[in-house]
């Protein structure tokens, strides 16, 4: 089955109003903007964004957030060198935050794409964050109960993919994003190159098609600490 799309517009033409969506990237690194940006384009409002941060400067998903496309966020890194998007959002009461520790978000959305509903972890035990879960003790520790995380879609960049969703990543962009694409129903996936099939090494394919539903290729695709420091805007 050939997943490609022959342009971003398309390939988030699906998602709509209120899904919770998956954005891969740890800062700039694996940041699919293009496909952030298309999305933003689309317009859809209400959504829940997981993402290991609230967005940086103008662009990306702090674009997003200054669109008033966010009604939830899900991370671990709120704060950022001009994380003003999220601060003015967030202190208006117009953003919901979930706060959750790195490894236990990274661990959430694992357990998501492998069906294990909940796990225990001594991360965040007698703070806020382990207010009203429950804890259970295991050889003399105390542990706290974490939820699987699923969502409707991810958005992922990754760098070669093929027709059928076989993916590589370049170096540390590959982060969140196997996670995200098991965990999500539906993936989207932003490739720097579409290879034919075969060209691939099975060895070297770190998501299999699978769990992609959509590849579009971008070809020149944008570094988000590039944009920020020329000081880019999303409609720019």
């Amino acid at each position: 089955m050939d997943k490609t799309v022959g342009d971003l517009a398309t390939a988030v033409s699906e998602i709509g109003d209120g899904a919770t969506v998956m954005i891969g990237g740890f800062g700039g690194a694996g940041a699919p903007v293009e496909l952030i940006h298309a999305l933003i384009d689309k317009g859809p409002k209400g959504l829940t964004v997981v993402n290991n941060n609230a967005g940086n400067g103008r662009i990306g998903i702090a674009a997003m957030i200054a669109a008033g496309m966010v009604r939830k966020l899900i991370c671990s890194f709120p704060r950022a060198a001009d994380a003003s998007a999220f601060n003015e959002r967030y202190l208006a009461g117009e953003l919901e935050l979930e706060l959750v520790p790195q490894g236990t978000l990274a661990e959430r959305i694992r357990a998501g794409g492998a069906g294990i509903p909940a796990f225990y972890t001594p991360t965040s035990y007698g703070t806020e964050l382990a207010e009203g879960k429950p804890v259970a003790e295991f050889d003399g520790r105390p542990y706290v109960q974490e939820r699987w995380l699923k969502a409707d879609f991810a958005l992922v960049k990754a760098h070669l993919g093929d027709p059928y969703g076989n993916l590589t990543y370049n170096k540390a962009a590959r982060n969140f994003s196997p996670l995200m694409c098991m965990a999500a129903a539906k993936t989207i996936v932003q490739v720097s190159r579409i290879v034919p099939p075969g060209d691939i090494d099975p060895e070297h394919v770190i998501t299999p098609g699978i769990f992609v539903d959509r590849v579009v290729e971008v070809a020149d695709a944008r570094q988000e600490e590039d944009l920020i420091r020329a000081g880019a805007a999303y409609n720019d």
